[in-house]
């Protein structure tokens, strides 16, 4: 059998030049000997000729196998430096002459074309990640195994995460298996929020998508928050149910108030004969005038909700509007603590009756006296007289301290917050502040907070009511947009006054 010989490595560029080189340096020499031969020059001078020609040879094919070889090394170099993704090196001095300044030329533009779609990519990415930090949704990303790899400052807030601490962290650690598992598109029910949410209340869609990192599949999570929406859709369908009962209720009330007057004026007076039972009849019609009344003044107060004007916007000073609204309230001393010198851009009759009520029924709570509370025995009216709340020991301390309600404004960010504070008994059962019908006060209409929530979110704001965590009762805060940003909207966006947000 033949042995199989191994393969010998190619001769490099630089060997192959230096093979050639030697080759033509000994035929030229020969060459050289051989004439010198002929015309008879003695041994010495020809040696000393080749010695001289040999040299010369040398640093003549030296010269070129460096002209040669370095070109292509630095093209080597550009081309490793593109590898390597770093774009500074450049093949200097070529030019279109020849074929490898062609080649050099080639290898720049492509180095060229390759930084300019690396800076593209970088300030996509750039753009990208401002564009998610900025956002207000929450994004979140999991890997395969289904642990969190990427989230941004809303999704930090909303679901109190840090990314020191929660990154690789799976989504069961982090209460945040329900995103994963629902599909789509779909809104998370109500009465299965997530843990870990801040915002009870919150209602969020959920978007999902898959994209690869590193060849590795992630689901990306993008949260929508659509309890404005959802609100919107219940404030309607309330605007549509109540202006058909109260137009049904309105046209029975008011005949069944004019006969029963009528009636009770012909009762007047009793005759002697049928004293008792015109004392009864009298009686009776007298409780049907005034509860059909009271029923028709109920109806009334529930139409505002239906009826409610678009705001007429307009700047108004913040300090004389809330010392306006202290100013009215003539049965306990409200305190204003401190406030900006701003403007709101909002209808100062809407913001002012808001206000009012507020501080009222701040004032109500803290004024509940020991009466009222032994007479409630189950429930307690709370702050806002919105929501029940079971006689506790918080609501008995707040018996023994002297009423006090506190008003004050800050400014946070580019909203106006104004926040009324009073040691009342406090909230028990908050699920049910903005809920229209629901009252657990004696002449409640369950219409207050209901409105109060659809004045402020037409002024573009939000209100919030809680309970205090520096003692017994409860903060009600209500945040609007203060002047100057709504007027740098109008102007950038064609806003105008008299739309909500």
């Amino acid at each position: 059998m033949r042995r199989s010989r191994k393969s010998r490595p190619p001769l490099t560029f630089e060997a192959r030049l230096r093979v050639f080189s030697t080759l033509t340096a000994i035929v030229v020499l020969g060459l050289a000997g051989a004439v010198l031969a002929l015309l008879h020059v003695s041994p010495g001078p020809i040696l000393i000729t080749l010695a001289i020609l040999a040299l010369i040879l040398v640093l003549l094919f030296a010269s070129f196998i460096e002209s040669a070889v370095r070109p292509v090394q630095t093209l080597a170099n550009v081309v490793a430096a593109l590898r390597e993704e770093d774009y500074s090196f450049r093949a200097r001095n070529a030019g279109r002459d020849d074929s490898l300044g062609q080649l050099a030329l080639e290898i720049n533009a492509l180095a060229d074309t390759l930084q300019t779609q690396r800076v593209n990519a970088l300030e996509a990415v750039a753009l990208l990640r401002r564009v998610i930090a900025e956002m207000d949704a929450p994004v979140l990303a999991f890997d395969q195994e289904s642990r969190l790899r990427l989230l941004n400052p809303a999704a930090e807030r909303v679901f109190t995460l840090l990314p020191g601490r929660d990154l690789g962290r799976s989504a069961a650690d982090l209460r945040l298996q329900p995103l994963l598992d629902q599909p789509t598109d779909t809104v998370l029910p109500a009465d299965a929020p997530l843990a870990s949410a801040s915002d009870k209340s919150a209602r969020w869609m959920i978007r999902r998508g898959t994209f690869r990192q590193r060849g590795v599949p992630h689901a990306l999570i993008v949260l929508s928050d659509v309890s404005v929406a959802l609100r919107e859709e219940e404030r309607l369908a309330w605007r549509r149910l109540i202006r058909v009962i109260g137009h049904e209720i309105s046209n029975s009330l008011t005949p069944i108030k004019s006969i029963a007057g009528s009636l009770r004026s012909r009762l007047q007076p009793s005759p002697p004969q049928n004293g008792t039972i015109g004392r009864d009849l009298n009686r009776g019609l007298s409780v049907i005038e005034n509860r059909a009344d009271s029923l028709n003044r109920f109806v009334q107060a529930y139409r505002q909700i239906a009826q409610l004007p678009a705001p007429v916007l307009k700047r108004v000073p913040l300090l004389p509007l809330l010392e306006r609204v202290v100013s009215l309230e003539i049965r306990l001393d409200v305190h204003l603590l401190a406030a900006p010198d701003i403007d709101l851009l909002a209808d100062p009759d809407q913001i002012e009756q808001l206000l009012i009520n507020l501080v009222r029924n701040a004032v109500e709570a803290a004024t509940l006296s020991h009466e009222e509370l032994s007479a409630a025995e189950d429930e307690t009216p709370s702050l806002f007289g919105e929501a029940s709340a079971p006689v506790s020991f918080a609501a008995t301390a707040a018996l023994r301290r002297a009423p006090e309600v506190t008003l004050r404004a800050l400014v946070d960010g580019e909203l106006a917050a104004i926040q009324i504070e009073d040691n009342g008994p406090g909230l028990a059962n908050p699920d049910n502040l903005f809920v229209p019908l629901y009252t657990t006060k004696k002449s409640g209409s369950g219409v207050g907070l209901a409105l109060a929530r659809q004045i402020v979110e037409a002024h573009g704001g939000e209100i919030n009511l809680r309970n205090r965590t520096d003692g017994p009762g409860c903060l009600a805060e209500v945040r609007i947009p203060i002047a100057e940003r709504k007027e740098q909207e109008r102007v950038a966006g064609g806003w105008q006054p008299g739309t909500s947000n």
